[in-house]
């Protein structure tokens, strides 16, 4: 489960990145309020930072409730879990492709766009060329709310913040 929500993750990301209408974006970060709300009314939030460069490199860096760092790297992934002295190293079963995100993307109004991405079909909100929000209801019917604050587009993000160093404490997981 918590693969197909970091694969879904992944495309939110370029996709994210991709449907501004500033299409040469080379860097985005932000702060993130991630809301999930079961069909039951269960619901679970996360904050935390998100980092991502047009190369392919992203990092989802969750702060609460639970401290977990998810980097990736164009169809890489590792997890890293620090309360469970863990990380978990994975490969994403489709390559992502920017470019055709960008194609795929369509806009509904000035502040609106939609896609729909492996049967997920996506709503992303923007405000001044920024994206604002991110909703979809996932596989399971989960209705899911990314908002985004503290935007910071086209600065430079050293390459060294998605290098994981693995700590000689941790067990390593492959799948």
């Amino acid at each position: 489960m918590f693969y197909k929500i970091t694969f879904a993750m992944v495309m939110l990301s370029i996709f994210a990145f991709a449907t501004s209408d500033i299409k040469n974006l080379k860097s985005f970060q932000a702060q993130f309020t991630q809301t999930i709300t079961s069909n039951s009314n269960d619901i679970i939030e996360y904050k935390g930072e998100v980092f991502i460069k047009s190369s392919g490199k992203i990092l989802w860096k969750y702060k609460t409730p639970v401290e977990k760092n998810v980097y990736i790297d164009n169809n890489s992934a590792i997890v890293d879990e620090p309360e469970l002295e863990q990380a978990i190293f994975t490969q994403l079963e489709n390559e992502i492709n920017i470019i055709q995100l960008l194609k795929d993307s369509k806009k509904i109004d000035n502040n609106k766009y939609s896609a729909a991405i492996d049967g997920i079909n996506y709503l992303i909100f923007t405000k001044d060329n920024k994206i604002e929000k991110i909703s979809y209801k996932d596989n399971l019917e989960n209705s899911v709310e990314i908002n985004f604050l503290k935007i910071i587009q086209d600065e430079d993000i050293p390459d060294s913040l998605f290098i994981f160093s693995i700590p000689s404490n941790y067990d390593l997981i492959r799948k």
